[in-house]
């Protein structure tokens, strides 16, 4: 099994433990006078925790069954057997500051409550997420 999943399965035991723990503590441990009972957000919030941990660690095993040995699973691994291409980064571009311009305004269109200003927030997030993606996509002009 890979350390990824064991990570994860180890967290859902974890979990589940803690579910437990809490459902009982919520049950049986009375702070109040008047309070009786499971405190049902937390116990379906931490049930619902241990169950995204098993699906991540379920997850992790399947695939990390299919893929070949990766330099994190070797004791002997030195850091230059992991080195290779990790993508192009754009030396400069304006659309994340766009985006953050974007993002700033739905955030006071939100906050105000305009509407407005909600709507032209979106499209402008939309459109700057857009362009950032296709910044080296779109072909030149020719003229």
């Amino acid at each position: 099994m890979r350390p990824g999943a064991k990570v994860m399965f180890t967290i859902a035991i974890f979990l589940t433990i803690m579910s437990v723990i809490y459902i009982f503590a919520t049950m049986w441990v009375q702070d109040d006078g008047y309070l009786v009972g499971l405190e049902w957000v937390g116990a379906v919030s931490m049930i619902l925790a241990t169950v995204l941990a098993l699906m991540l660690g379920g997850y992790m095993q399947f695939i990390g069954s299919r893929i070949d040995l990766l330099p994190e699973d070797y004791e002997e691994a030195e850091v230059e057997d992991a080195a290779g291409t990790y993508g192009f980064f754009s030396p400069s571009s304006i659309w994340p500051f766009a985006m953050s311009a974007a993002v700033a305004v739905l955030g006071f269109g939100v906050i105000f409550m305009y509407y407005w200003m909600i709507a032209l927030g979106a499209i402008l997030l939309v459109w700057t997420c857009t362009m950032l993606n296709l910044q080296y996509g779109l072909p030149k002009e020719k003229h």
